[in-house]
């Protein structure tokens, strides 16, 4: 068992000190996270690597219906609260900017980038549609967060997920497909609600 496993251990147990313990011990690995995350906005972006760490970390650790089920569970609810993260921020200019209106996004059907210079609506419209991945096929879903928001490989996905690289790169291959069709079928009837 890892000293990360154990100190979650701890704090599920109510430790109150293990809370302090842990963020030493995984700071440069989210902090990596949020950097690479970061790099791939475009220029401008006011949020910093050590906040967005800083405001995951608070949300992982301050949410008390929160179980970890070891070092993998809790790097994926931080790729999540990160995820999040960008998403409120997204939101919030697009409602200061543009009056809260989307404009339209073209996505190529073999390029989901990964997070490459997103402009907020393409962030937005990802976003939507993988919840709608979720609702359909929650393991793709959890591939997507990993690869697309915390900027994992598709090596370090596989791992992270328990799955063969050959199954990874398969469901990546899919949900990519997927989530174009919805993104397209979204801007195309926006009217039309859920996926199909």
């Amino acid at each position: 068992m890892s000293e990360v496993t154990k100190i979650l251990a701890a704090i599920e147990q109510g430790q109150s000190q293990a809370t302090a313990e842990l963020l030493p011990l995984v700071y440069a690995e989210l902090r990596r996270l949020a950097a690479w995350r970061l790099a791939q906005e475009r220029p401008g972006q006011t949020l910093q690597a050590t906040a967005l760490v800083h405001e995951a970390y608070l949300r992982l650790v301050g949410n008390e219906d929160l179980r970890w089920q070891g070092r993998r569970h809790f790097f994926v609810a931080a790729a999540e609260a990160m995820r999040r993260i960008l998403i409120d921020n997204a939101r919030r200019k697009q409602a200061v900017r543009h009056g809260g209106g989307l404009r339209r996004t073209d996505l190529e059907p073999d390029h989901l980038p990964i997070a490459g210079g997103a402009p907020d609506e393409e962030l937005l419209a990802v976003h939507e549609a993988l919840d709608a991945l979720a609702a359909h096929d929650a393991r793709k879903a959890e591939l997507v967060k990993l690869r697309y928001f915390a900027g994992l490989t598709l090596e370090e996905t596989a791992a992270a997920l328990d799955l063969s690289e050959r199954t990874a790169k398969r469901d990546w291959a899919y949900a990519r497909a997927w989530l174009y069709r919805e993104i397209t079928r979204r801007r195309d009837h926006p009217d039309s609600g859920g996926a199909n």
